[in-house]
């Protein structure tokens, strides 16, 4: 039992050993100690002729001589994954071909297997179908884009008192940014504006939009009559540092309510909880209000026709669908090129006398309120 006993400690040990190398390979104290114990076993051995005790002091530095060997290997590891790490930024990929590129899920995906290519994601601002602004993104979703796309534009534009863009870059950030910061107005739905308009959506019970709420008691009642009243607030702070406030409201039991399962996924016991973003849920109401407007609506409309003949123009008629240069720079500046042929062709096929060619789908002035944004990804 105690040579059982011996053997665990043994092995114990080696294993607090070997993880305690992995965990310090930042530290050059650990490969040198282990240099020192090495050296210190050979200069042993080398003293003696006794041939149990050299094979003994050989078993004995096999130990410290793997160890030492794995921590110069963890080092290397370690120095290599910093080097990554450097690379990404931000990002959770990036291309060895070309490290400003970022690995997205691109539209043109001919073999439906929704395989993923090293790209930039292109985002461009529009008005009466010319280019005024552009730049490109390691970002595969539009929605972190479009603050930096801004400060870009303002740096030689003076914004417009509209923003429009699709419902990819709706969000409580963006709402904020543009509202507060810039005081210029978003035409943006939100990314569940589609779906709000859908009956199911609006007739789904155990959905807290639908429930009744009573603002003299601050409380909601679901669909089973059981009030929740509110509980307590919260903060939550995502990756790019951006606050949210809530107001988290619990209702005062689920016990025997014949719709738990469908209303919530709380372990029994526990009752159903529901958060409450006061700042979004007035900036989602916002938009619904503008984009139901008849004057903000049909600029927001006007979004299609702007905007999509350009990446249209760019792709079908130039064949421009990838860049043939690397570096986000280079590809920068191959995409002003394409940007400004297309400019070009518009202006010119505008006319010189400034009426419009029939079916050229140009206005006659370019220097309207709406600002149109639209994004692209291209490898």
């Amino acid at each position: 039992m105690s040579n059982v006993l011996l053997v665990f400690i043994i092995c114990f040990s080696l294993i607090d050993l070997f993880i305690y190398v992995q965990l310090s390979v930042a530290h050059p104290q650990v490969a040198a100690r282990l240099e020192e114990k090495i050296e210190a076993i050979d200069e042993e051995m080398a003293s003696t002729t006794d041939v149990a005790e050299r094979k003994r002091l050989r078993a004995e530095r096999k130990v410290p001589r793997r160890l030492h060997k794995q921590a110069a290997d963890f080092a290397a590891r370690k120095r290599r994954y910093e080097e990554h790490m450097a690379i990404f930024g931000t990002r959770n990929s990036y291309s060895k071909t070309d490290r400003d590129a970022t690995f997205m899920r691109m539209k043109e995906d001919h073999m439906k297997n929704g395989q993923l290519k090293p790209g930039y994601n292109v985002q461009i601002a529009t008005e009466g179908q010319y280019t005024l602004a552009y730049d490109v993104y390691p970002n595969p979703t539009d929605m972190k884009t479009l603050i930096p796309f801004l400060d870009e534009v303002e740096t030689f534009l003076d914004l417009p008192a509209h923003i429009v863009a699709d419902a990819g870059y709706g969000s409580q950030p963006n709402y904020t940014d543009i509202l507060e910061r810039r005081g210029r107005l978003p035409l943006i739905p939100h990314t569940m504006y589609r779906k709000e308009q859908k009956k199911k959506w609006r007739e789904d019970p155990f959905n807290i939009a639908n429930w009744a709420y009573d603002g003299e008691t601050d409380t909601f009642t679901c669909p089973d009559g059981r009030r929740l009243p509110f509980s307590h607030e919260s903060q939550r702070t995502d990756r790019d540092g951006f606050t949210r406030d809530f107001r988290v409201y619990e209702c005062e039991s689920c016990d025997g309510c014949p719709f738990r399962e469908l209303c919530t996924k709380a372990e029994p016991g526990r009752h159903r909880q529901v958060s409450v973003n006061g700042a979004w849920e007035e900036q989602k109401h916002m938009m619904r209000t503008l984009l139901s407007d008849e004057k903000t609506g049909a600029l927001y409309a006007r979004r299609k026709t702007d905007v999509e003949p350009v990446f249209g123009y760019l792709k079908a008629n130039l064949g421009f669908t990838r860049f043939s240069v690397r570096g986000k720079q280079r590809v920068k500046r191959e995409l002003g090129f394409a940007l400004m042929a297309v400019n070009l062709r518009k202006f010119i096929a505008k006319g010189i006398g400034g009426s419009a060619k029939k079916g050229s789908g140009h206005r006659k002035s370019v220097t309207g309120p709406l600002f149109l944004l639209k994004s692209s990804k291209a490898g």
